[in-house]
């Protein structure tokens, strides 16, 4: 390996003597020499090599003399080795270039051999330094491998923690859907059968009621003064009222059967455990079937008023989807707005409530052409930024402890994001309600899922919105 070394020096036979004494070691590259005048000189052949082993500089030079360039050295490349050269009466001098950090001194005029020694042995602390080094920056090196390695193993540690979290709640949540969906179904197959046995007997009961009403009408006519006891009897169970309250108890019952019906018709659409596929479906199906689950809450009763649905259909064709998954949206997004109703009701006096009553608003429309946008919007409370900003946030909740999982919104968005490439947005303001829009396409094409990118924009409207978030 070649040694670079830089002499500095003004006088002009130093170079010449150097070079012609140490020709052997130049010409098998062995070293190589650079010449400066004086100190400035010597900090712009370091500019132009930066890989210079060390310096061998005179103290008394013009422009910049050697304790100046020492100086400038140590400041600039702390790592370079400095040997300063001067006459025996320089003595306080060479003091003060050791101390100031030179590595070591020869004394003028030059012994070339001691010269070769002192670069000999400076060469050797220089080999050291740069041993060092490579070694201090291979450490670090391996030190900030390791520790970028720690870093990327804690991220995807606390990436599977999140992953496992939110999968555990995925499952309890979509076991708990599956369970109600299990239950509803059940109990609405349970009532069918009865009330489907009702329902078709009451035609027979009717038509067998109206035939004995008119034999009882015939026996009037033909016998207008029947014996004592049968007047009697007559009298006893208010025939005349009989007559004309059995159609109407038979008509009631055949209504109350066909409502029946329609309940377990709405538990079966609500459930749709029998459809794990996409299919077409009317929204708005699954929209009032959720309405109807739900409709205990929406009730008045001691403690709280009652809350309006008001509905705002538009003209939508069946959209290919998970139903059962999509009822789930509705009825974590209505439950979140009762529930941020009721809470805000405790605060109103019943004087505002009767003014101005709690409602949820339910509207529909196509847009685009191939996308479906439903809108839930209340008049509740809204809610702030900070809120908003985590609000599908897995387990991110602002209801009591025990009262809320916080997974039920960001189960809401997988299912309409994920499942449906669609979107789920809220806008909302504090003390101006909340809205939550679902836009997802009508048709789950590949084509469709390519077109993400060009879903609808944001709405422009001016919404209300805000809700307590489950």
């Amino acid at each position: 390996m070649s040694i670079k070394i830089l002499f500095v020096d003004d006088e002009p036979d130093l170079e010449l003597l150097i070079r012609q004494k140490f020709k052997k070691k130049v010409f098998l590259k062995e070293w190589q020499l650079i010449f400066a005048q004086n100190g400035v000189d010597a900090l712009e052949k370091l500019k132009e090599h930066p890989d210079t082993d060390m310096v061998l500089t005179d103290l008394n030079m013009p422009v910049m003399d050697g304790l100046a360039l020492l100086a400038e050295l140590n400041e600039a490349n702390p790592t370079i080795k400095i040997v300063v050269m001067s006459a025996y009466g320089d003595m306080r001098n060479i003091r003060k270039a050791m101390n100031c950090g030179a590595f070591d001194f020869l004394n003028k005029p030059i012994d070339f051999h001691d010269l070769e020694l002192t670069i000999n042995k400076t060469w050797q602390c220089v080999q050291q330094l740069k041993e060092n080094l490579r070694e201090r920056q291979e450490q670090q090196k391996k030190l900030q491998r390791s520790e970028a390695i720690a870093r990327e193993q804690a991220t995807n540690l606390e990436q599977a923690l999140q992953d496992l979290r939110r999968t555990q709640g995925q499952l309890i949540q979509t076991e708990k859907m599956s369970l109600l969906g299990q239950l509803v179904a059940g109990v609405a197959h349970e009532i069918n059968n009865p009330v489907n046995f009702i329902y078709g007997n009451l035609s027979h009961v009717s038509k067998t009621a109206k035939s004995l009403l008119g034999l009882i009408a015939l026996y009037q006519q033909c016998y207008p003064s029947p014996a004592p006891k049968i007047q009697n009897e007559i009298e006893e169970i208010e025939l005349d009222f009989l007559i004309e309250d059995l159609p109407k108890m038979l008509c009631s019952m055949q209504v109350g059967a066909e409502r029946i019906r329609q309940i377990v018709l709405t538990l079966r659409n609500f459930s749709r455990v029998d459809e794990a596929e996409k299919k077409l479906v009317d929204i708005h199906e699954g929209i009032d079937s959720t309405i109807m689950i739900l409709q205990n809450r929406l009730k008045a009763n001691g403690e709280r008023p009652a809350i309006e649905i008001v509905k705002e259909y538009g003209d939508l064709p069946k959209v290919e989807c998970y139903a059962g998954q999509l009822n789930q949206v509705f009825m974590n997004i209505i439950n979140n707005a009762i529930d941020a109703l009721n809470q805000s009701n405790k605060n109103r006096a019943p004087i505002e409530i009767k003014n101005f009553p709690t409602r949820i608003t339910i509207s529909t429309q196509v847009i685009n052409f191939d996308w479906v946008r439903v809108s839930i919007k209340d008049n509740g409370p809204g809610m702030p930024a900070s809120v908003k900003k985590r609000l599908f946030d897995p387990f991110f909740t602002t209801k009591p402890s025990g009262e809320g999982t916080g997974l039920g919104l960001s189960i809401s968005y997988q299912i309409v994001v994920d499942k449906h490439y669609g979107q789920l947005q809220c806008f909302s303001e504090v003390g101006q309600g909340a809205e939550f829009v679902i836009e997802i396409p009508i048709k789950q094409s590949c084509e469709m899922r390519m077109q993400v990118s060009s879903a609808p924009a944001k709405m422009t409207d001016e919404h209300l919105h805000g809700m307590l978030v489950d």
